[in-house]
Formats: C-alpha cells, structure tokens, sequence
C-alpha cells in the first residue's frame, strides 16, 4: 500500500544565488520499493538532442544539503565550449523532492537512484559525480550500472537507455568503511544516544554546522539557500535518518551494502572506468584516512587536494572548473572503444621502460667490495667518520631486509626525516629497493609545511631522529614511526616509535643470514620518490618520480657536477647529497644546519674539502653568501684546501654574477657554474663564470645553454602578462620557460590539476621532434632565449608587474638597482589598481646608508634617485627594509607577493609593520 506524501514534490522558488530556475523540473519514478514517487532535480539540458552535449554528468548530494551544491558545476559544465548535461538530484526524503516518511537505507537509495536513471532514458556516455554520503549511493549505482552491462564500461541493458558509464567523480565522501570504526570524525557526537533528534531533526545544528565549515564562510543567501527545504521538524527527518544510516558495527543494516559498494569499486578499478577524486583537506568527517583509502583502491583515478578546502568541496570556486577541465581533458585525449573519457594519466606504477637506466641502487651493490669512503660526515671541530661502500652497502641491504621485515611494502609512502649523512643515506636507498616510495620534505618547510607535506602524501612509515617523531607525534602525522640515531627506551616510547634503524638492521641482518632473498626490484615505471619544493612560491608541492626517472635525473645532474668515482663532492644541499652514491662519488657532509643553507661557513666548507681531498662544491646562493662573508676566520691550511677545489655549483635561484666573481679570491681554479632547474627537472641549463662574462649584459641572468637531453622553448606573454600554450624558441621573446626532457617529474602528487597546467602546451614542430619521447615541464619562471640559445632568467610569472601600459619583468630592474652603492639586495613590485598601478622598489641597504640598517624606512632623495637612474624607471617609492622575506631552503628566492602587499598598505598609509 502507498501512502500520501507526508509532504509532496516541489520547484525551489526562484531567486536562489547562482541557481537558474529554468533547471528545475519535476519526475516522477518508482523508488527501489516500486512505489510512484516524484523527485526534483536541476537538469540543465533536458531537451538536448544527441551531439549537442558531450554527456551527461549525474550529481548526487549528501547530508544535510540537496542538488542547490551542484549549481556551480551546472554553470560551468552547461556553458563549457564542448557542453555537459547535468542532472543534480534530490534524494527522497531531501530537499525539494518528496517525503514519504520512508526511513531509506543505502542499499535503498542505491535502488531509488537507478530506477530515477532509467525513468530518465539517460543515453551517451555517463558520469557519476557525488559528494559526501551521495558519493557513495552514486558510486553504488555506477558499479551496479557496470555489473548488469553487457560490456564492461560500455553498452548498457535496453531499458536503461543507450548509457555509457564514461567516469566517477567523488569529493570527500568513502570508498569503504571498517565495520568496527566508531563514526567518522564529527559524526561521533552527533550519534551519541538521545543527541542525534536533537541536532538534526528537532533543531538546526547539525544543518547549520555543515554550512559553517567552508572558510571563507558562504554568503548568508547562499546559508539561506541550503536551509530553504529543511524549515521544519518534519522536513529534516531525512537529515537523521541518513545520520543514522552511517554503517557503524558489524550488524548494521546498512554494512552489506557498503561493503557491496566497496567491492563495486573494485569493479570499476577492474574495468578501468577513470575517475577524478577531489579533496577538501581540512574536512572534520571525511579525513585523509578516506583520501588514502580511495587511491589505493583507485590507483589509476586523478587526485586533487585544494588547499584550504573543507567539507563542501562543491562549494569550492575551484572545483567546478577542475571538473569541467578533467572532462575536456580526457574527452580530447582521444576516446578508447569504451569510455569517451579515454585513458587516465595517474600513477604509472607497473608501466616498464624501454631502455631504463640501472635503478639508483646499483653503484652501492657494483661497490660492495670497496672499503673507501662513500659518506664523509664533518663535525664542527673539523673531525670526521667515513663510511665505507662495502659498509654503506651492506646496511642497505640489511635495512632493506629489515624494512620488509617489518611489512614496509612497495607502494607504501615513508617519510624521511633525517639529517643528510650515512643513516639518512641507507635509509633512502633500503626504502626505495624494498619498492616502497620515499617522500623527501626537509625541516626548511616549517612546521605548518611540513605537517602539510607529511600528511597530505599519505605517509604509512616516517623514519626520523627524535625531533621530528616527537613532532609527528605531537602533531599526529600517520605512520608507524622508526627512530633514526641513538635512542633510549624512554624516547622510543615518548614517541611511539615500533623500532629503531639499528633494530630495523639487525632484523635484517637474521633475515639474510637465514637465506631469506630481498623482494623483487620495483619496475622501472613504478612509483620511487617524492620531493617536495621550496615552497617559496606558494605552498610546497610534492613532485612524483618513478624509479626510471630518479635514475636518469641523477645521471643528469653527475654530468653537469662532473663527479662520479674518485671525484668526491662536498653537498651543502639535501638534494644533491642523497645522489652522490647513485653516481659512484663520495659525498661529504659539512658541518651545518643543511634546512638552513646559510649556516654554512667558509670554515666548515674548508674543512669538508680537507676531510675528503674533495675537488668539487655544491653550494646554494645562500650558502656562497655566507662563506664569502666567514671568510676572514680561515687559517692558511683552511685557504690552501679551498683553493684546491676546481668545480664549484651553485644552483637552486639564480646567482649574481658579481657573487660569483668574488667566489674566485677563494677558489681560484674553479670556474663557478650555476646550473638552472627546479625540483620537477634538474637540471635544466648547464652555465659558469666564464660563460656569463662572455654573454654580456642583458635583461635578466643569465643561466647558459640546454643540458644534454633538454629542450628549452617559451611561452610569450600576452598585454595582460599571462604565457598562453604556444611554445617555440624565437630569440629575444619574453615569456614563461617551458623545458622538456626524459628526466622531467612525473606529475604532481594530489595534485591533478596543477599537474595539467604544468604539461599544458603546444609546441612548435621543431620543439616536439626535439623533446622526442621526454615531457614538458612549465617552470613557472619567465624569460628568453638570446641568438646563442642561452637562457636568461627574468623572474617569476606570478611576479610579473602589468601595468596599464606595459608588462614588466622584475629581476632586470632589480639587478640594476643592486649596482647601485648602498642598495645590497632588491625587489620590484607593483601597488595599485592596474590602470594606476606604479612601480615600487623595496631594498635591503648596506650598513654604508647611515640610518637605514634595522628599521623601515624610505630612501633617502639622492639614493632614491640614484635607483631610478640606474632602473631607468619612474618609480613611485624606493623603501628600505631591514631585509626581505625569502624562502627558507635557499635564503634567496624573495616573496614579490608578499612585499607587493606590505608596499601596497605603506603607501596607503598603513603602518609599516613587519615585512620579513
């Protein structure tokens, strides 16, 4: 027997922010009982012909919100230049659609929304889009759309149209849930015994708390909107039913049917349907355990963290495009047989490169023999240990052993949090021959970045001293936590850490001596590390390279060290030090803090070179600053060491010739080189002393020619300062550096739709038949190519100052600035509206200006003046400040943005406050 509606089907009325009445319509279905019942749901192409969409997207909602969270994606998909159908449900029992007083389970809501589909005679390819509770009925119904298919991701039954299942698109909502788990997250509380009527159906709160969580906080229309169907007791019923549908326990209800979903999911993974996962990562319910579930059981989905965003993902202005993106993404990468969304580009573990290089490991195990050092570690009184290979080598394997020993497996993500030297060096290289992926993110970060980092990879393993485990601890990073260094029981149990690195080799060491082999070496396409950047343009990113890559970015960067057996190589930076061994050459670790580059001394780095008879140097900018200033403390023995080196680098921004030229009255045999490049291709360019005094002068620094295997072109910047995709290699074209090559990142990790940007280009013929089968990297930095094919670097995009008349560079103008007596470093930045907007030199002076060291202040009239000549620019300010705010990992790279913004409230008036 069917009963009324408690409360019938209903058109929201019109006047709802950003909602298109004309979307709204009324249908009527049976539910999964079979009873008649009339949904509302927004469909913004109900009319359309065939070829006049690409598909439909169907959107389902969650808890406590209704098909109002899809109007940005209508918006956006609806208008795209290839146009998506969407139709965005209410689910019975929720906003505008029906109430039939039906407590509905998952497995009912599963079976509402396939009769709904069908009713709808949906035909064309098909993705499941769904957020939140809806994520999982809308999953739920893609898996059983695919399992009574006739063809995998293809043709459906007659019935349900002609439906092609083309993708899954899911934001913070579960894959799974273990049944003896309480309620994720917030939902603890609410599902207390006599709380859950009380905050969800009797008043408000749980309602209203939802629609609290996206920072910043949604208009008070917008709030209005979402609370518009739920005014009543009666018409939040379905609030607490889907509350308590939560599949907590081993008896719910509900369990079989998530676990039916989770096993669909499998089914999709099978059938290889390609799916996009987008993450609100400060998300109270869905946390990162949920994100981790879905990549794994999703290894080949799209994953997008957005910094910042929480629950109501949808919510985020970010996220309509990125699913309008992903769509024309991989509906124009070429449709496959089954799917018009075609192939997916996520992690590429298992794939086999022809021709790859031996994986980084090799030279430890070809040098197992060999009782010379491989790690030289310096101690600040100028003693040192060496750690031979034969050592080196065997704590690898018997980490290794150890590792798997205590379940490390391949695929599983361990973070290293360990100074540079032998322990840090073993660990590395034991972690990536067990086949599990090392995510590399040094303390430079800070606490906020690198709890960003830890977490956001995913970590299942974190190996650190007792510093950063105490902070893991603290902080609650996940992962079981191994201890590196001495330790005592008290530390082991402050930290919760299961072992020591000790007690990981000795478990090893009984492995191997019971004849039991290490595990298969990974694929060459597998995944191997993850390196996170500076940061120093925004939050740090991590870069993903597979095994193959890490092998032929070493090889990269010992060619232009021109370092390998018997040519030791003092590392003041991280990077660099953990490939030393890759390459056959001994690494040496001076004395000093390697999270803050400019620790280094000239002392310390002489005593590096006398520990090892080192012939090579790799410095930061930051690092040669220092050292040129600690000169005067060397001894005689100190300068002769120094001047015994004959390669000397320094990379990681660009360094000024003038530094380079000073570094010379203490190495005078080496010829400085500067290679260019970023922690997504490195190296990029190859450059020395020599080199840059034979350019010239010219708008920018100079920083040399393409490496061996690297293909440089740019990207021209428009009136408006943005490099549009057309790449080529024109002389003299200002715009963004866009560099290829085989030993180029993977991808971004989570972070799907940076990565897209970053590889999106066209490049001209000559360019592709150049790069061959390498991939492209968009720097993010601008420049230009000069007629020798040299490289010259102008700043950062996002740094460059468009005027209402002109598009400004800024290192140009800020190099000549710095020429100027007084003015020790530089930064040009622009204040105001665009069509007033002025240009703004902020310095650091040198102690010579009287008055101007330690306090903020405007220049004076003749300095002032003296930089607008040598800028050859009518500047509207030149302010002085104590020093400028730059990244951490190279005390170099200035934050424009940041100073941009500080000019900007000076120049209004506001107090000056702190700058760096």
């Amino acid at each position: 027997m069917v009963t009324a509606p408690l409360r019938p089907a209903a058109l929201p009325p019109a006047g709802l922010p950003g909602l298109d009445p004309a979307w709204s319509r009324l249908v009527q279905a049976p539910d999964s009982a079979g009873a008649p019942r009339t949904w509302h749901l927004l469909d913004t192409a109900p009319d359309a012909s065939p070829g006049e969409v690409a598909g439909t997207l169907v959107c389902v909602h969650g808890n406590p919100t209704w098909s109002y969270l899809w109007r940005h994606l209508a918006a956006a998909a609806s208008s795209a230049p290839v146009p998506w159908r969407v139709v965005a449900v209410d689910q019975l029992e929720m906003g505008f659609s029906e109430r039939t007083g039906v407590h509905r389970t998952l497995a009912q809501r599963v079976g509402d929304l396939t009769n709904l589909v069908d009713a709808l005679e949906l035909s064309g390819p098909v993705v499941a889009v769904g957020q939140d509770w809806g994520g999982i009925v809308v999953t739920g119904w893609a898996a059983a759309e695919l399992e009574r298919s006739s063809g995998g991701a293809g043709r459906h039954r007659a019935g349900s149209g002609d439906v092609h299942l083309a993708g899954l698109v899911v934001a913070n909502t579960a894959a799974s849930y273990p049944a003896d788990a309480p309620p994720p997250g917030a939902l603890r509380a609410a599902t207390l015994p006599g709380v859950l009527p009380l905050v969800t159906r009797r008043a408000e709160v749980f309602l209203r708390t939802t629609l609290a969580l996206p920072k910043p906080a949604l208009p008070a229309g917008v709030r209005a909107a979402y609370r518009l169907p739920y005014g009543t007791a009666p018409d939040r019923a379905g609030i607490e039913d889907f509350v308590a549908d939560v599949p907590v326990g081993h008896d719910h209800p509900s369990r079989p049917a998530l676990d039916a979903v989770t096993g669909g999911v499998e089914r999709l993974r099978a059938a290889g349907v390609p799916a996009l996962v987008l993450w609100g990562p400060r998300d109270p319910v869905f946390g990162e355990w949920f994100l981790r579930d879905w990549r794994r059981r999703l290894p080949h989905a799209d994953v997008h963290r957005f910094a910042g965003a929480s629950h109501l993902t949808p919510e985020d202005p970010r996220f309509a495009p990125a699913v309008v993106q992903w769509l024309d993404e991989r509906s124009t990468a070429g449709p496959a047989p089954e799917s018009i969304l075609g192939s997916t580009s996520g992690p590429t573990a298992g794939a086999v490169e022809a021709g790859a290089p031996p994986r980084l490991w090799a030279a430890l195990e070809e040098r197992s023999g060999d009782d010379g050092p491989a790690v030289v570690e310096v101690a600040p009184d100028g003693t040192f240990r060496a750690i031979s290979w034969s050592l080196l080598a065997r704590r690898t394997r018997e980490l290794a052993a150890g590792f798997e020993a205590m379940g490390v497996r391949p695929g599983q993500r361990v973070s290293l949090l360990v100074p540079p030297g032998a322990d840090l060096t073993a660990a590395l290289y034991a972690v990536l021959r067990v086949g599990a992926v090392a995510v590399v993110a040094d303390a430079g970060l800070g606490v906020r970045g690198l709890t960003r980092a830890v977490t956001g990879s995913g970590v299942d393993w974190v190996v650190g001293v007792p510093k950063a485990l105490a902070a893991a601890r603290a902080l609650r990073w996940p992962g079981r936590r191994v201890a590196a260094g001495p330790v005592s029981d008290a530390v082991l149990r402050a930290t919760d850490a299961t072992a020591t690195l000790l007690e990981v080799a000795e478990r090893g060491q009984n492995r191997l001596a019971a004849g039991l082999p290490l595990p298969p070496e990974p694929e060459a396409g597998a995944e191997g590390a993850v390196l996170f950047t500076s940061g120093s343009t925004g939050p740090a990113k991590g870069v993903v390279y597979t095994h193959a890559q890490l092998s032929r970015l070493a090889s990269a960067m010992g060619a232009v060290i021109r370092t390998g057996p018997g040519a030791p190589l003092v590392s003041a930076f991280a990077p660099f030090a953990l490939f030393g061994p890759a390459l056959g050459a001994t690494c040496v670790v001076p004395a000093m803090d390697v999270t803050r580059p400019a620790t280094l001394t000239a002392t310390a780095l002489a005593d590096a070179v006398a520990a090892s008879g080192a012939t090579s140097a790799f410095l930061s900018p930051a690092a040669v600053v220092n050292v040129l200033a600690t000169a005067d403390a060397l001894d005689e023995r100190r300068r002769e060491a120094l001047a015994g080196v004959r390669v000397l680098l320094s990379a990681g921004a660009p360094v000024p010739t003038p530094l380079l030229q000073r570094v010379r009255e203490l190495m005078p045999l080496a010829d400085p080189r500067t290679p260019y490049g970023a922690t997504e291709v490195l190296p990029a360019t190859d450059v020395s002393l020599s080199d840059v005094l034979e350019a010239g002068e010219g708008e920018g620094i100079c920083v040399g020619r393409p490496v061996p295997g690297v293909v440089v072109g740019i990207a021209p910047l428009d009136a408006d300062g943005r490099a549009g995709d057309e790449v080529d290699a024109v002389a003299g074209v200002t715009g963004e550096v866009v560099v290829g090559g085989e030993h180029v990142k993977d991808r971004y990790d989570q972070l799907w739709v940076t990565h897209a940007a970053s590889v999106r280009v066209r490049p001209s013929a000559e360019l592709a038949r150049a790069l061959g089968a390498g991939r492209w990297h968009r720097t993010g930095d601008v420049g230009h190519l000069d007629e020798a094919g040299r490289v010259w670097i102008e700043g950062r995009l996002a740094h460059v100052v468009v005027t209402a008349d002109e598009v400004v560079t800024p290192v140009g103008p800020e190099q000549r600035a710095e020429s100027v007596d007084g003015i020790a470093r530089a930064a040009l930045v622009g204040v105001g509206p665009r069509e007033a907007r002025q240009l703004v030199v902020v310095a650091e002076p040198e102690t010579a200006v009287t008055g101007a060291v330690g306090r903020t202040t405007v220049a004076p009239p003749a300095l002032a003046e003296a930089v607008r000549r040598a800028t050859g620019r009518n500047l509207a300010a030149v302010l002085l400040v104590p020093a400028l705010p730059t990244d951490v990992r190279h005390n170099s790279k200035i934050d424009r943005v940041r100073v941009a913004s500080w000019a900007e409230r000076v120049l209004a008036g506001d107090r000056a406050g702190r700058l760096a």
